[in-house]
């Protein structure tokens, strides 16, 4: 009788911590209280307006790199493209994709380019990056309302960080 007594002690012991511990774990699984943390992620070529003025038609390969930095890929089918390519996954929102693409004529200089509007902040820049819409070109709705209306009342506000 005695050497069962520590052995149900130990199982008890084991599934109340068990127990304990599945618990636990499941509660920070929940969102209701941040957890868990995920980590915005930046991948690609963060790409400016600043630098889109810059491109010429007739610049040459090198020019262009200088411009707006390494491309994404150059596809192996069309040597004529580069491609800059930006994706932004928030830890909690939408992510944003951004394309951007060169195209070279014969001779091997610039003859075009098309994509996405390019924002005119740096990725530094967190809280304006988290406003900004690509398919508007800058800051939310919200804002751009709210700022016609200080406009028109005459009253600046500056929210608090």
């Amino acid at each position: 009788m005695n050497n069962q007594y520590p052995t149900l002690r130990l199982r008890k012991g084991l599934i109340a911590s068990s127990l304990l511990a599945v618990t636990l774990l499941t509660a920070c699984t929940s969102g209701k209280w941040g957890f868990p943390y995920r980590a915005p992620v930046q991948q690609g070529n963060w790409i400016t307006e600043e630098q889109v003025s810059l491109l010429q038609p007739g610049m040459t390969p090198a020019q262009v790199q200088y411009a707006l930095g390494s491309p994404t890929l150059i596809d192996m089918f069309h040597k004529d493209r580069w491609y800059y390519s930006y994706y932004f996954k928030p830890g909690y929102g939408d992510p944003v994709l951004r394309k951007f693409v060169v195209w070279f004529d014969d001779k091997g200089l610039l003859s075009h380019w098309d994509g996405d509007p390019q924002p005119s902040f740096q990725p530094s820049d967190y809280a304006t990056q988290q406003r900004w819409r690509p398919e508007m070109g800058q800051s939310t709705k919200q804002e751009s309302e709210e700022s016609t209306e200080a406009e028109s009342s005459g009253v600046i506000t500056t929210p608090l960080k």
